[in-house]
């Protein structure tokens, strides 16, 4: 931990996050930024794509610190945006799944108190997981998870939560396990399993602690496997990923390693709520890689 004086801010804002807990958040935390003293530079992009180009564009001009108001999925570009600068990064929690915010120990429903933080400029450098250098912060997904978040994002109606909900309950109907091949730190492992979760942090989705024990300043990641299970004992165990406690059902198996290679057929593997691409993938920790300002 070290403190380090910010006086002049980009704040990267989100409007769409959290279907308007953005904007609230961002209404709420800008007079107490100023009121601390900072001078805030507000930038709202018209794309992702140009919210990461204003904000590498704030950082190249010299910025104490950029600050991301949303989800994990602004925290992703914010990282995208500082890592290898040196520049911290804060966060104002605004989306719907906060993990981020939580690891930091942020309280996801106080933006006012996210902006005290920023204004304190205590910093705390953390582990990222990189693919193709591309950072995330979270869980990677690549299995079952992963084809509820294609077949969301493939879809117009409903909007918010309730399209997940259905998603979720049409891939259960069709889903079936996959023939994975892993490469843990050049041990190559074949196996069949119903998702395989990469996490830098613990949990992913709100609080879903898939890579329950998974610590963001450790320099591993941590790996873990679902093998082969019935359709009502994946309903009966999902609940259980909220406390962590699935860590004790049979098909469960955690491996921490530095790198890893997954493949598997038909997966398209999300992070930080963003699409990363299709497997195979190698993602690989890049240890103490972002500065973040923390309580």
């Amino acid at each position: 931990m070290s403190s380090t004086p910010v006086r002049e801010i980009a704040l990267v804002i989100n409007p769409g996050a959290g279907r308007g807990r953005g904007t609230r958040a961002a209404t709420a935390a800008l007079p107490a930024l100023r009121r601390s003293g900072l001078r805030v530079h507000t930038l709202i992009g018209r794309s992702a794509e140009d919210s990461l180009r204003l904000a590498q564009q704030a950082v190249g001009a010299g910025v104490d610190a950029l600050v991301v108001c949303g989800g994990d999925g602004m925290v992703n570009l914010g990282a995208r945006a500082v890592t290898g600068t040196g520049v911290p990064l804060g966060v104002i929690p605004g989306g719907t799944g906060n993990d981020v915010a939580r690891y930091l120990g942020l309280d996801p429903r106080d933006p006012v108190a996210a902006a005290a933080v920023v204004a304190g400029g205590r910093t705390r450098c953390v582990d990222t997981a990189v693919v193709a250098g591309r950072p995330f912060v979270t869980v990677m997904a690549a299995g079952f998870d992963a084809r509820v978040n294609e077949r969301a994002n493939r879809m117009r109606w409903p909007r918010g939560q309730m399209r997940y909900n259905l998603a979720t309950l049409a891939e259960l109907g069709v889903f079936r396990p996959l023939p994975y091949v892993l490469e843990l730190d050049g041990t190559v492992l074949r196996t069949e399993a119903m998702l395989v979760a990469i996490g830098n942090g613990p949990s992913f989705g709100g609080g879903l602690r898939i890579t329950e024990g998974a610590a963001i300043d450790d320099g591993l990641l941590d790996v873990v496997i679902i093998e082969p299970i019935t359709k009502p004992d994946l309903v009966r165990t999902y609940p259980k990923l909220y406390r962590g406690t699935h860590v004790r059902h049979p098909a469960y198996r955690h491996h921490r390693v530095r790198e890893v290679t997954v493949a598997a057929p038909g997966i398209v593997a999300y992070a930080d709520g963003e699409r990363f691409g299709p497997l195979p993938l190698t993602v690989a920790v890049d240890p103490a890689a972002l500065t973040v300002l923390v309580p």
